[in-house]
């Protein structure tokens, strides 16, 4: 399914994204050594457990990284020029090794390049820990902010 163009996001719409992801030790092993990020808190599980958390964390980029993965194919897909921008990033709450992601966009702000020939579309991001039988505990919120391409075939 392909994203959305610049003329079919609503300002306060909500997409709650269908794909999910559950982070492995590895997942998180391999980000850090990517990103070339050894803090012991992500990867010492003696270090880890000696913290108030009492065992290793998901590296926090790596948790916003997958929610904006999450959100692409209902929102940018074959459809940004670029990301422009996120900003207002928080991580209220860690995630652990097995715990399952999921996400939800809200668009809260849209316009026209000065040309008009494309549009900036601002999204609320929020990345939230499965919690069977419970509710979802909020990881992960940022506003990621995309330079969008409008529909070729159709006037917006």
């Amino acid at each position: 399914m392909p994203g959305r163009y610049y003329g079919e996001f609503e300002v306060g719409e909500t997409i709650e994204h269908a794909r999910r992801r559950t982070v492995s030790e590895s997942d998180n092993q391999r980000f850090c050594d990517m990103t070339m990020n050894q803090q012991p808190l992500h990867l010492d599980s003696e270090f880890a457990g000696d913290t108030e958390f009492g065992e290793r964390l998901v590296n926090g980029l790596y948790t916003m990284s997958l929610a904006v993965g999450i959100s692409i194919p209902e929102t940018t897909d074959g459809t940004i020029v670029a990301n422009l921008a996120y900003d207002d990033v928080e991580h209220p709450n860690p995630v652990f090794h097995g715990d399952t992601i999921r996400a939800r966009s809200t668009v809260v702000d849209k316009r026209e390049t000065s040309d008009g020939e494309r549009g900036v579309v601002t999204m609320r991001v929020e990345a939230f820990k499965i919690v069977p039988d419970g509710d979802d505990v909020l990881v992960c919120s940022f506003e990621r902010t995309v330079l969008s391409e409008r529909r070729p075939d159709a006037t917006e």
